[in-house]
């Protein structure tokens, strides 16, 4: 199966995150190792933006057939746009075969081969539409409310605020966190959506889970690295 890394250079939370250092080596190094550790992925891809990453992605070996256009790399560009326009042209101008195909986050550090290969198997066994890696939400959606202009807590979107139960007792629910998709071309074409009737979750651990949005988020990371070095 062909990987696509889809890595912009804009950023406005962390700015340049995906060539950032997280335990000394560019953020997005940790997906393409990843990647290619995988036993079920034949080809890696990087889809950008930015000749800088590309310029420090291309001594690893992946793949850069072409650059992402800038219309499908600003930050109200929607990403499954990216990902059919760069399937389209693997297709149609490289002969490439793909269908399915899996996308990884670069974000998604922690995300290991087996979390990938997993996800393969488990959409080739469920003959699955998609397949999208989770983690399980670490407070219950009943809880969520809204709140107004003036502060004012509106809990007019979520009548279950007013059930709130303890956290053991409501039921468990997850999100997906980047590390992983398995998708259909065709039917990323035809419906839009990475979702169907006949999408499986693969569920990752939240110590594999973190999705970098936020120098919080980078810096948790660090510590994640920190921690698992001093206890090799």
């Amino acid at each position: 199966m062909i990987a696509l890394i889809p890595a912009r250079g804009g950023s406005k939370g962390v700015p340049r995150k995906n060539i950032r250092l997280l335990g000394g080596k560019p953020l997005i190094y940790w997906t393409i190792n990843a990647a290619m550790q995988a036993s079920n992925v034949d080809r890696i891809i990087l889809s950008t933006d930015d000749y800088e990453i590309a310029e420090i992605c291309k001594h690893t070996g992946i793949e850069i057939p072409f650059m992402r256009p800038k219309e499908l790399a600003h930050d109200n560009s929607l990403a499954i746009d990216n990902y059919i326009y760069t399937v389209d042209r693997l297709i149609n101008e490289f002969n490439y075969n793909i269908d399915p195909f899996a996308v990884l986050l670069p974000t998604t550090p922690f995300r290991n081969s087996l979390d990938i290969d997993d996800s393969i198997e488990l959409f080739s066994r469920k003959n699955a539409d998609s397949v999208i890696s989770c983690s399980e939400l670490p407070h219950p959606l009943s809880w969520a409310f809204d709140v107004d202009d003036e502060g004012r807590i509106d809990k007019s979107n979520n009548p279950k605020v007013n059930k709130m139960m303890n956290r053991q007792d409501e039921t468990q629910q997850f999100m997906p966190n980047g590390g992983v998709y398995i998708l259909k071309h065709s039917l990323l074409k035809e419906t839009h959506s990475y979702y169907s009737e006949n999408t499986y979750a693969h569920i990752m651990p939240l110590e594999r889970s973190i999705d970098i949005d936020t120098e919080l988020d980078f810096e948790f990371a660090e510590f994640m690295v920190n921690k698992h070095a001093k206890s090799q």
